[in-house]
């Protein structure tokens, strides 16, 4: 124990202690500075503003200042396809050069969801599911039906619409609503060139009534004469049930 005393008291010690200090602290230095040099330590810019942008635009943009990119999309209604939405370092955020940025884009092909069940459901109700599916609201339009605003058939690009069936977010439903009158109104017939007992019968079919009956000019045979006009006619709005309607016959 002693020897190991006096050897580090002997100036080889002292040397190979100041040599190895200095080793040290050398390889301190040129590890900081080493890294510093590869991280490029004081060298950083700035994140360009993209967000509002068109892709190609931003894309431009990125290349020109050394950065790389990565693109997710989303789709969304009445919103400009290739339209940058998010980015991700914010604008202004201070990054490496070749720093990857991530960018959030507007889809041109919008996704399909499988179409709701409709029919039945209130005119409301119905236009709160279409909303929560993302689907658009087209023409409305009655037909003669006891229940009022009722849902009674779905319709896309003119034809019938199942539920279930997959569809573009984003298309345009017409809705067939019931008019709340369909029990009490019908549409008049066309009763022209009929006889008598063949226009009560028609008026008989959609539960109305033969009115007043008058003959134009000498009449021969009534079992053969034809009608050639009638109050109300055809044009009309719809009539209630029951309502009489008058003809005018002759010989033809």
């Amino acid at each position: 124990m002693n020897k190991f005393f006096q050897y580090l008291r002997t100036e080889t010690f002292r040397k190979t202690l100041i040599a190895a200090l200095i080793a040290l602290v050398v390889f301190f230095l040129v590890i900081f500075f080493g890294l510093r040099q590869y991280t490029r330590y004081d060298e950083s810019i700035l994140v360009p503003q993209l967000k509002g942008m068109l892709i190609n635009e931003a894309v431009e943009k990125l290349e020109s200042q050394g950065f790389s990119y990565d693109l997710d999309s989303v789709y969304q209604m009445d919103a400009r396809p290739g339209l940058v939405i998010e980015q991700d370092p914010d604008p202004n955020t201070k990054v490496k050069e070749n720093r990857t940025l991530y960018l959030t884009i507007i889809t041109r092909t919008a996704p399909e969801v499988a179409f709701p069940d409709l029919v039945e459901k209130t005119f409301i109700e119905a236009r709160a599911m279409l909303n929560s599916y993302g689907l658009k609201l087209g023409d409305t339009t009655y037909i003669p039906d006891i229940a009022r605003d009722v849902v009674l058939d779905v319709k896309f690009g003119g034809e019938k619409l199942n539920a279930g069936r997959p569809i573009p977010k984003g298309s345009i439903i017409d809705l067939v609503l019931g008019d709340g009158r369909g029990a009490n109104e019908v549409q008049v017939p066309d009763l022209t060139g009929l006889t008598l007992e063949q226009a009560r019968f028609a008026l008989r079919g959609v539960s109305l009534t033969l009115g007043a009956t008058n003959y134009m000019g000498p009449v021969v045979d009534s079992l053969s004469a034809v009608i050639v006009s009638q109050t109300p006619t055809p044009e009309n709005p719809r009539v209630s049930i029951g309502t009489p309607v008058n003809v005018a016959l002759t010989n033809q």
